[in-house]
């Protein structure tokens, strides 16, 4: 095995080379369709279309290098394939089912030949489900892998909530937490970290978050994901081998997607107290479902405010902004800084100095405690040309990682969780294996799997907090901006925050007017029926 084919099976590297496709994509394909998807691709080329990101075009182009003038835009392979890319898409945007006249619409783009037909096929072959929604009349099609989880996820939460028997109360704890074998903690960040490290002391407890360094700082140990135990054939942890705990406490659950809670539900066993403690106000998962807030929604599950009032200038910053408005900062205060800028490029500039010389010199906070989060993944002030200046300031190289970089995981690690931050201590240029420590340890991983990670977007760096944060809010950006997508941003920082302030007006009208777009999701009904009567 090569440098370039790093874990990969040789038959998929032979296959992609034979194709003239990309290497980099295999390694999302693989995850996608498993150690066998060489053999699916040759079957049906256009199941590429199951990564996200693929363009239709780009799998006709794969299908026309393997079937030749048989690959006609009427295969009805392709047409089943991209019923499924044109869900996959909404899932992107965070439904998990679509209404079939929606789906049908869209599919008409691509000259499908009978799309009626190939939606029958993808739902025969069981790639998507069909459910109809009584209330409204209309017929959902959905991912089978999403619409199962949404499954899961309710029956899960009644089985708990049936098979739980009240445990002894502790101190600073909500009642609700022992009497109820699923509950809610809800509240500003703050207070659930308080309450959260309350009940990490007790016996019998696991603590768990988005990522290793963030379940560190809860009092836990290990992410969702590694606290399943990540192997070739998915989770180690499930039914046959649950969790052994009294109680399983996720802390900032907002970032839960309906997949990863469907497995965490899953491997409790009956009897344990599952308890999601997170701010409503945070952004949901940039990934399908919203589960908190699905399940705050539905009312049959307990749910305990905390209460607390804001302490100091970060938490009344964020407090303002939770209930639409921006407070205006004391400028002798250095904990919360405005920084204004006039366009995308000063923007960038002003991060990059704030994190470089101006936090370091004046409040003694290096680099190396401080993340910059901008709610853009390119443009002048996006994240991509953030890490470009930063690694020129910070750590300059001949890259593309050099050791002493920060990376970021952007997907799922047997070593580390998506969003898991680290440091490059070896890389080869012409190789796509790079060593990095992670909380769990070092490992050689496949540098597709890894991004820079001085600066995120708002979204990856939520369920981790830093010492210092810089939010930059390009004016290129603007029209993105949501009140969760800023209460999220300034809610990283624990100790000093930034806000590089380019957006203009737009920033006070989202603050003030705009919510998260809606989702179309099933879970808050699903659980109205299995659990309104327990």
């Amino acid at each position: 095995m090569n440098d370039t084919s790093f874990g990969l099976p040789s038959d998929l590297v032979e296959l992609f080379a034979s194709a003239e496709v990309p290497l980099r994509l295999a390694h999302d394909v693989l995850a996608r369709l498993g150690a066998g998807a060489a053999r699916e691709l040759r079957d049906n080329p256009w199941r590429l279309l199951s990564v996200p990101g693929v363009r239709p075009e780009q799998a006709d182009f794969f299908a026309r290098r393997l079937l030749g003038p048989d690959a006609g835009p009427q295969d009805p392979r392709r047409a089943g394939a991209l019923a499924g890319h044109v869900l996959l898409r909404a899932a992107g945007d965070g439904h998990t089912v679509t209404p079939a006249k929606t789906l049908l619409a869209a599919l008409e783009a691509y000259d499908p030949g009978d799309a009626v037909e190939a939606v029958r096929g993808a739902i025969g072959a069981g790639e998507i489900v069909a459910i109809m929604d009584e209330e409204s009349e209309t017929e959902l099609l959905g991912l089978a892998g999403l619409t199962t989880a949404e499954d899961t996820v309710a029956e899960g939460l009644a089985r708990l909530t049936a098979t739980a028997d009240p445990l002894p109360p502790a101190e600073g704890v909500p009642a609700t937490v022992f009497e109820h074998g699923v509950s809610l903690l809800t509240g500003p960040l703050e207070a659930v970290e308080e309450t959260v490290r309350a009940l990490a002391g007790g016996a019998a407890v696991i603590v768990t978050a988005a990522t290793d360094r963030a379940a560190r700082a809860a009092g836990g140990s290990l992410s969702v994901h590694r606290l399943l135990e990540p192997g070739a054939d998915g989770y180690g942890r499930g039914v046959e081998q649950p969790l052994e705990a009294d109680i399983v406490v996720v802390t900032e659950a907002n970032f839960l997607d309906v997949e990863r809670a469907a497995a965490l539900v899953d491997a409790c066993m009956d009897g344990t107290h599952l308890v999601l403690a997170g701010d409503p106000a945070a952004p949901s998962p940039r990934t399908p479902g919203r589960v908190f807030g699905d399940v705050i929604a539905s009312g049959v599950i307990p749910v305990a405010d905390l209460e607390r009032s804001p302490g100091g200038a970060i938490e009344r910053v964020a407090a303002a902004a939770r209930s639409g408005e921006l407070l205006r900062v004391d400028p002798s205060d250095r904990t919360v800084v405005i920084v204004p800028a006039g366009e995308a490029r000063e923007a960038a500039h002003r991060a990059v100095q704030l994190v470089t010389d101006s936090i370091p010199r004046a409040l003694g906070i290096p680099a190396e405690e401080t993340l910059v989060v901008t709610p853009a993944q390119r443009g002048e002030a996006g994240v991509n040309a953030l890490n470009l200046a930063l690694k020129e300031r910070l750590n300059a190289g001949p890259g593309p990682y050099d050791p002493g970089d920060r990376v970021v995981a952007v997907t799922d690690l047997p070593q580390a969780a998506a969003g898991e931050f680290g440091t490059v201590v070896a890389a080869k240029p012409d190789s796509d294996a790079v060593e990095v420590t992670f909380p769990s340890g070092t490992a050689s991983v496949p540098a597709v799997a890894l991004r820079h990670g001085w600066a995120v977007t708002v979204h990856r760096a939520q369920g981790t907090r830093w010492a210092a944060v810089v939010a930059v809010l390009p004016g290129e950006a603007a029209g993105s901006l949501t009140r969760p997508l800023v209460v999220g941003a300034f809610t990283r920082a624990s100790r000093h925050l930034s806000i590089v302030h380019a957006a203009g007006p737009e920033l006070a009208q989202a603050v003030r007017d705009r919510p998260e777009p809606s989702r179309r999701t099933r879970l808050a009904d699903l659980l109205r029926e299995n659990l309104t009567d327990l």
